[in-house]
């Protein structure tokens, strides 16, 4: 037998793996088998190569949990090591500088066990001892059994194995003892090593028989040695693609399309990748790919390694290049993995122009699918930006798409202002804004849907990218404001009818929590709405775009901010203005000769002051000023409550406002029950 300490240097080996380790510690598991798996195609290298003349006979690896005795065995029938061999790769580790390293990489278990070639000792973040039993490939060779209880202290002897390979039997500390369930195991098997190259097999298949599980006598092999992105996509139908999908992904819905990947220079990458039905909720779909390195997995957090709008994506990467046991930081800063980034890119940008351009129907049918992830790329990329708006579309309320060009070139001689700017209109709900919608179809104008998460951001960037245009949503103004022409109806009211007509309904308008109303009469025509509700686009779209930035929340917090506008060409809105001159016309005639004559003492006041300097006006023309414009504030006050009074019992008033309100969506509860017995009473 013999005794010895591993190493020089490694005195604290063992406390790091245990303490700095031990948030990482379930990838044992993968490290352990990967090793068994290394050894097993390394006697398959030297079998084809006939360096080993022996029979192979069946290769795989076996994981054995045995609760009773607190063990987790890996077995395999791969190369084997002798004596030397374990004193060479087991016992020498090459440890120097631990200490500076330690500090840096203390919370980074991938970063330790990748910088030291660690990966057997991942096996003491759960084992309170390990014994290796091995017998080398090696003809003659001794079967050797080395063991370690968790000090840098071990021991070697000769033992007893009649089959080549190696076992590792890791005896399970007492705080992590959840690795002794079945469950847990084949959980990790699964995610680790689902697709590893040698059959990894967990215990056996198990049937019911007799009212319980029973084993039976096959293998219950976890992993897929041949996963589909290692085989030639001329080798493969769509169905394949899939299937695999469906094993990746069991509860999603069908994929869209996919990209195959597979490059050899100037790095080595391959690969499967989905576009998903991705609809409308971002965060739910990242973190779907998976990032392999020979088929081992490393991670399904892959940002930072592909950009942002590629983690949108699912399906799997795969490539020796990506360092299995390394740090994230490492990985976002690696030349390859840089290159991989990009060329991942490129595929999917050519993917979709390929797409375009060979079936530009089937790709505008799933053009609603992908547009969100579309969006997002052109967002967050520039480049992608650059390639994407030969392929991005805008799709009309009428369901007809178009590229970007084809848009500008389908309304510029129509849509564009006096200013010569162009003008997008667009609808957010075509439902919702219907009327909206239709009072800009019958100008000749086309209106896009925009009813995408990330349409307001792209509104915003498209107007940056593209020169003199606007967007505008098709209820942010009536229809002869929102592109202004040099013919822009004008309202033939007078100033202080205008100003009444407002004042009416204005007094009428609901308290609603968080909304603000203000009322304008302005002539839309005769056959025009007799009144209809606008918002401001730069505030609303301000409000969307907190919803999405954190640092825009302060808008959020505003209120809405909504416009009446009265038309005042329509019959009903000249009915109520002729109605209420007639009723209110006694009581507002004095108030309003009352308030023409101090306006004209306001004005003699101010023509007094008029050039003077504060301290240069006496204290009786400061009083007299104050005094008259307190009069004009109790005489406005006053018609105020004539005019609030008028409209307070006027139906009509009452189902004009209701009607605007209800088109938009904001007549609900008492008010919309109100509303309804109001219009019984009017049409009896």
């Amino acid at each position: 037998m013999q005794k010895g300490n591993i190493g020089v240097t490694t005195e604290n080996i063992f406390p790091v793996i245990k303490k700095f380790l031990y948030s990482d510690h379930e990838i044992f598991i993968r490290e352990i088998v990967s090793n068994a798996v290394d050894a097993t195609q390394k006697l398959k290298t030297l079998a084809n190569k006939g360096d080993f003349k022996g029979e192979t006979g069946e290769l795989k690896v076996c994981v054995k949990v045995d609760k009773d005795n607190g063990t987790i065995t890996v077995s395999d029938r791969g190369l084997g090591m002798t004596e030397e061999e374990i004193d060479k790769y087991i016992n020498q580790i090459a440890f120097s500088g631990a200490n500076d390293f330690l500090d840096k990489y203390k919370d980074d278990a991938n970063a330790i066990i990748g910088h030291f070639g660690l990966g057997f000792y991942s096996s003491f973040m759960v084992s309170k001892k390990v014994e290796i039993v091995t017998k080398s490939y090696q003809e003659g060779a001794k079967a050797v059994k080395w063991s370690c209880d968790g000090s840098p202290s071990y021991e070697i002897e000769e033992t007893e194995k009649a089959d080549r390979g190696t076992d590792i039997i890791m005896y399970i500390d007492d705080d992590c003892k959840e690795f002794l369930e079945k469950n847990k195991i084949e959980e990790l098997l699964r995610k680790y090593c689902r697709f590893l190259p040698v059959p990894v097999a967990f215990g056996k298949k198990t049937e019911w028989k007799d009212g319980k599980q029973v084993d039976t006598e096959e293998d219950n092999v976890i992993n897929n040695v041949t996963p589909i992105w290692t085989k030639k996509p001329s080798d493969l139908k769509d169905e394949d693609y899939k299937e695999f999908y469906r094993e990746l992904y069991p509860m999603s819905d069908e994929p869209l399309f996919w990209i195959h990947l597979n490059v050899d220079y100037p790095f080595n990458l391959t690969g499967v990748l989905y576009f998903p039905k991705i609809k409308n909720n971002i965060e739910l779909q990242r973190n779907k790919i998976q990032l392999y390195c020979n088929q081992v997995y490393v991670t399904d957090s892959v940002e930072g390694i592909v950009p942002d709008f590629l983690t949108l994506l699912h399906g799997v990467i795969d490539s020796p290049d990506i360092p299995l046991n390394v740090s994230r930081s490492y990985l976002q800063s690696d030349s390859n993995v840089k290159k991989i980034s990009s060329y991942i890119t490129k595929k999917v940008s050519d993917r979709l122009q390929s797409l375009f351009k060979n079936d530009r129907k089937e790709f505008e049918q799933k053009w609603d699918d992908i547009k969100i992830f579309i969006n997002y790329g052109m967002l967050t990329q520039d480049d992608f930006y650059d390639k994407a708006k030969n392929f991005a579309l805008f799709k009309d309320c009428d369901g007809k798409y178009f590229t970007f060009e084809e848009y500008q070139q389908l309304i510029k001689d129509n849509q564009t202002d006096k200013d010569g700017n162009l003008i997008y209109l667009y609808a957010q709900n075509k439902e919702a804004q219907y009327s909206y919608i239709e009072a800009a179809k019958n100008k000749g104008y086309s209106v896009l849907l925009l009813d995408g998460q990330l349409d307001t951001p792209i509104v915003s960037m498209l107007e940056r990218k593209f020169e003199k245009s606007r967007f505008t949503r098709v209820d942010a103004d009536i229809i002869d404001r929102l592109i202004v022409k040099e013919d822009a109806n004008k309202s033939e009211l007078d100033a202080e009818k205008s100003a009444n007509l407002s004042a009416i309904f204005n007094f009428q308008m609901p308290k609603l929590d968080k909304t603000e109303f203000h009322v304008e009469a302005q002539g839309m025509g005769e056959n025009g709405m007799p009144v209809m509700i606008t918002q401001s686009e730069y505030m609303r779209r301000m409000k969307d775009m907190a919803h999405i930035q954190p640092g825009m929340s302060f808008y959020g917090e505003m209120p809405d901010m909504y416009t009446l506008v009265l038309n005042t060409d329509h019959r009903l809105i000249k009915e109520v203005l002729a109605d209420s001159e007639t009723h209110t016309a006694e009581q507002l005639k004095p108030i309003e000769a009352e308030l023409k004559g101090l306006h004209a003492r306001e004005a003699v006041l101010h023509q007094q002051q008029e050039g003077k300097k504060p301290e240069e006006i006496d204290q009786a023309q400061k009083d007299e000023l104050d005094k008259c414009h307190q009069d004009i504030s109790a005489e406005e006050q006053k018609k105020n409550d004539v005019l609030a009074g008028y409209g307070k019992d006027n139906k009509k008033v009452h189902q004009l406002i209701d009607l605007a309100l209800l088109q938009n969506g904001m007549l609900t509860g008492e008010a919309l029950s109100n509303f309804v017995k109001r219009s019984i009473d009017l049409i009896q």
